[in-house]
């Protein structure tokens, strides 16, 4: 019996030390049960909110929107993962980095003697947008060739300024809810 008493007593201060931890956190009323355990809680997701777009200087330019858009998911996403760690290499601000909404077109074809449209495929189009902000007048010429010279076949890119038709269209419609909001009003 006495040989088992030193080994409880030579605890290493590690051990000891996250044994505590873990009882205090125990201890904490308030806290989530996943936190007690070591884990993040989840949050709620907070409804995306327009940001203020910065219009630049004589020599920066403000909130620049870089968007690539292919048929090809995997390599849209990986030219957009691309870009954002381009980006932030070589020190330049990534605001956000985001999809949009996956687009559906019918590639219909007419028969030889007749009037009626077949369908012959469905395309759907990807769109990965990187926004950047104060991007120096001097060297978007550099980074838009380099991005120009790893762009991949089959992805278009385009380099535009952020206005607040782009955060308008990043959501997608609802039209029922619309409908709902009419007939209350």
């Amino acid at each position: 019996m006495m040989a088992a008493v030193p080994k409880v007593l030579c605890l290493d201060k590690g051990v000891l030390l996250r044994q505590v931890l873990a009882l205090s956190r125990v201890a904490t009323a308030r806290e989530n049960r996943l936190c007690a355990a070591g884990k993040v809680p989840k949050r709620r997701k907070e409804k995306v909110q327009m940001k203020e777009i910065s219009a630049g200087t004589e020599y920066q330019y403000g909130d620049i929107n870089i968007q690539m858009t292919s048929y090809d998911l995997c390599l849209v996403e990986h030219f957009a993962q691309y870009v954002h760690r381009l980006c932030n290499r070589l020190s330049i601000r990534v605001n956000e980095s985001y999809a949009m909404p996956t687009k559906t077109n019918e590639v219909l074809f007419l028969e030889e003697k007749g009037s009626k449209m077949q369908l012959d495929a469905v395309l759907t189009t990807h769109q990965r947008v990187v926004q950047i902000r104060s991007l120096s007048s001097t060297f978007a010429p550099i980074l838009l060739e380099t991005i120009q010279s790893s762009q991949p076949e089959g992805v278009h890119l385009l380099m535009k300024q952020h206005t607040e038709a782009d955060f308008k269209s990043r959501l997608k419609s609802r039209p029922e809810l619309e409908e709902l909001l009419a007939e209350m009003s």
